[in-house]
């Protein structure tokens, strides 16, 4: 038990030297991991070394070049007053009231086959020009759309988790979808709820320094040239996703190749950004340069990056550690939990090394051989098990979770704000997702 504790005392150091002390979450994050690492008796000093440079490698290697094409695309729409063309636009079709409700649903749609990492940059600067134009605080565009995004990245495939899952499980995908919905449009309300009554207590100012007045009056691209950079990639990315589905709708000769390589994530923003230098009225050289607006762009993002590759290193220590294997002997036993069980060891896995894919694919391999004695082999409980692994692997989003670096830093929080709104966000949609999976196997079981 001496890895869960130590986990313990390694979340309570970096929430009290990020909240109280202050200290650098870049510098907080890599004392907690290489002080785990070294005092968990399951690592040796070089390999503690090797995880941490592996995790931050990885991690940045994944996400580094998303972050900073994502961060061009918002600053080009930011700059140029696209992202209040699509405020707008947006604004005649829900209304006013209707904007957290909005961003939810965007989240939602655009996560079944985009990572919610990727989908939050693609999108945080129309959740920052609806919340600027409606003048709310950000906190409730950013949890509605964070919320949105995280439900269907963790219950609905072509997204790895579940689709891993099920392969582990052997669970048809279709019985996973047709019963994830209506569980992920449970947590959904959740997460809205969540963002307008407690979000909504939190000011953070959607976009410092600039005004509504002040973007329209530079007058706006059009509405087509605002979407282009934003839904483009997002299209490249599920078309990559359709492709690689087992059928294979696209074959397997050149047009595959084709859209596989422009669906990936990094090739698919690159694009995204191409398409951003169309957005200013005239684009000039500074506008590029080093101190212009791709300059301030990469500036902003280097932060994001160096934080989210540190809870990389932090979850990659804690996953050499084996401390999946010490939750697995102590949770594997609790045979009379039935279907809360998925969602007690994917809970578990996930607050303890970040990764929501990693809780639900290891869920997946614990659960497996429990499937016969927990009466849960038959077809549809199966695909259950699933959305249950989907539904604990949401809980909660905290400090060694890439997701919660990108959620707060993009989003202007504190940490303390991180863990007031994202990790309690995180935590509400995962429970209320969990109770919709009880109550529907209630009458599928």
């Amino acid at each position: 038990m001496w890895l869960i504790v130590l986990l313990f005392i390694a979340v309570i150091f970096i929430i009290i030297t990020t909240s109280r002390l202050k200290w650098h979450p870049f510098f907080s994050l890599l004392v907690a991991a290489f002080g785990f690492g070294a005092f968990s008796g399951t690592m040796s000093l070089e390999d503690v070394v090797k995880s941490v440079n592996s995790g931050f490698g990885n991690t940045i290697g994944f996400i580094g070049i998303v972050i900073i094409a994502g961060s061009i695309i918002g600053k080009f729409l930011e700059k140029s007053g696209g992202a209040f063309t699509l405020a707008q636009s947006t604004l005649r079709i829900v209304g006013k009231k209707n904007v957290p409700l909005a961003l939810g649903i965007i989240g939602y749609i655009v996560s079944i086959p985009v990572f919610c990492d990727s989908g939050f940059i693609i999108i945080a600067p129309l959740a920052k020009a609806l919340s600027k134009q409606v003048k709310i605080s950000f906190a409730v565009g950013a949890m509605a759309l964070s919320l949105g995004l995280i439900l269907t990245h963790s219950i609905i495939p072509p997204t790895p988790g579940p689709v891993g899952a099920a392969g582990i499980l052997k669970a048809d995908l279709g019985l996973v979808i047709l019963l994830g919905l209506p569980v992920t449009l449970i947590g959904l309300m959740a997460g809205w709820l969540f963002a307008i009554k407690i979000a909504s207590k939190t000011y953070i100012d959607p976009l410092p320094g600039i005004t509504e007045t002040e973007v329209k009056s530079d007058g706006g691209p059009s509405l087509g040239l605002s979407l282009m950079p934003i839904f483009m990639p997002i299209l490249l990315i599920i078309l990559r996703s359709v492709c690689l589905l087992p059928a294979a709708p696209f074959g397997v000769g050149k047009i595959s190749m084709f859209i596989n390589f422009f669906g990936q994530p990094v090739v698919a923003l690159l694009i995204g950004v191409v398409l951003s230098l169309l957005l200013p009225k005239k684009l000039t050289r500074e506008m590029v340069s080093s101190t212009g607006w791709v300059g301030e762009a990469i500036i902003a993002a280097a932060t994001i990056i160096i934080i989210t590759g540190c809870g990389g290193a932090f979850g990659q220590v804690l996953q050499n550690s084996g401390i999946g294997q010490v939750i697995n002997s102590n949770l594997s036993g609790a045979k009379s939990l039935s279907i809360l069980l998925p969602v007690i060891i994917a809970a578990s896995l996930k607050t303890a090394q970040g990764s929501g894919t990693v809780a639900i694919i290891t869920g997946a391999g614990i659960m497996a051989p429990l499937l016969g004695t927990l009466g849960l082999d038959s077809a549809v409980a199966r695909a259950l098990v699933v959305v249950a692994l989907g539904s604990g692997g949401m809980i909660a989003s905290h400090a060694n979770d890439s997701y919660f670096w990108v959620v707060t830093q993009m989003s202007g929080m504190t940490v303390n704000q991180g863990y007031k709104l994202q990790t309690v966000g995180t935590l509400v949609v995962g429970v209320f997702a969990s109770l919709a999976v009880l109550l529907l196997s209630l009458f599928v079981l």
